[in-house]
C-alpha cells in the first residue's frame, strides 16, 4: 500500500465532494491545497490546509495562478478535480452564455489546469490526476444534453491523457459517481429519494479517492463507476434551469 505523505490540490474544496475529499486527506496527514471561488468559505484553520482562491470560469487566470502555486508548493504531486456544477433542461431552454459557462467550468478549465501542471508532474517520481466525473458520462439523459456533453468529453479527455502519460510517472484516474447527497441539487428540480440506499455520500467518493492514492504506484486504476444501491429520483417544484448558477 502506498502511504507516503503528499501535497495535493483539491479543486472545489469548499463544499460537497471536494470538501469531503479534502477533510479525508487532512485526517491522513497529507498537505492539502483547497481551491474555491471564495476562500471565506473556509472557516476553520488547519496546519496542513492551504486555501487557494481561483474562479475556473476565468480561463485566463488558470495558467498564471498555477505557476504561482507550483512555486509556492514544489512538492505538489497530485490533483483531485472536484470543482463543477450541474444545470439541466432542454437544449433550447439554455442561453448561449449558460452553455458556455457549463462547458467552461466542467470541461475546459480542467483541461487548462491539467495543461499547466502536467509538465512538472511528469518530473515527479509518482503523481496522480484524479477526475470526478459523473454517471452522466456513461449514458445521455433527457434534459441533460449540455451537462452530459461536458462529462462525456471529460471522460474522453482522461482516456486519451492516460495513453499520453503511459510512459511517465503520472497516473490518470476517473471516478464516475451516481447521485450524491450534497448541495449539488439545491437549485435543481430533482434529487435522490429519501432512503439512504438512494444516494451516495460525499464520503463514499473520498474513500474511492483514497483507494486510488494508496494503490500500488506500478498499477493504474483507469476508471471507477460508483452508484447507490437503488436509483430513485424525487422531483421538486420549480424549473430545471435555475435563475443563477453556482459553479464550485
Amino acid at each position: 500500500m502506498y502511504t507516503l505523505k503528499r501535497t495535493l490540490l483539491v479543486t472545489g474544496a469548499s463544499s460537497g465532494i471536494g470538501r469531503a475529499i479534502a477533510k479525508s486527506l487532512l485526517m491522513q496527514g497529507h498537505h492539502v491545497i483547497g481551491s474555491s471561488r471564495d476562500c471565506n468559505q473556509f472557516t476553520k484553520a488547519h496546519a496542513y490546509f492551504h486555501p487557494f482562491e481561483i474562479n475556473f470560469s476565468h480561463l485566463d487566470e488558470i495558467a498564471p495562478k498555477m505557476k504561482q502555486l507550483q512555486k509556492k508548493f514544489p512538492a505538489l504531486d497530485a490533483i483531485i478535480f472536484a470543482a463543477g456544477f450541474g444545470q439541466f433542461g432542454a437544449l433550447e431552454e439554455f442561453s448561449y452564455p449558460q452553455i458556455e459557462l457549463l462547458l467552461t467550468v466542467n470541461l475546459t478549465s480542467q483541461i487548462f489546469l491539467t495543461r499547466s501542471l502536467i509538465p512538472q508532474l511528469k518530473r515527479k517520481k509518482h503523481s496522480n490526476l484524479i477526475y470526478i466525473g459523473s454517471e452522466a458520462a456513461l449514458k445521455g439523459s433527457r434534459k441533460g444534453a449540455v451537462y452530459c456533453a461536458s462529462k462525456f468529453a471529460l471522460r474522453g479527455f482522461t482516456q486519451a491523457l492516460k495513453e499520453e502519460c503511459g510512459n511517465s510517472s503520472v497516473r490518470v484516474s476517473l471516478i464516475n459517481p451516481g447521485m450524491v447527497k450534497t448541495a449539488f441539487f439545491e437549485d435543481l428540480n430533482f434529487q435522490a429519494g429519501n432512503d439512504p440506499s438512494h444516494a451516495l455520500l460525499a464520503d463514499d467518493i473520498a474513500e474511492t479517492v483514497n483507494y486510488i492514492l494508496k494503490s500500488n504506484p506500478n498499477s493504474v486504476i483507469d476508471e471507477i463507476n460508483l452508484n447507490p444501491a437503488n436509483k430513485v429520483i424525487r422531483f421538486k417544484k420549480g424549473a430545471y434551469i435555475p435563475k443563477s448558477t453556482k459553479p464550485i
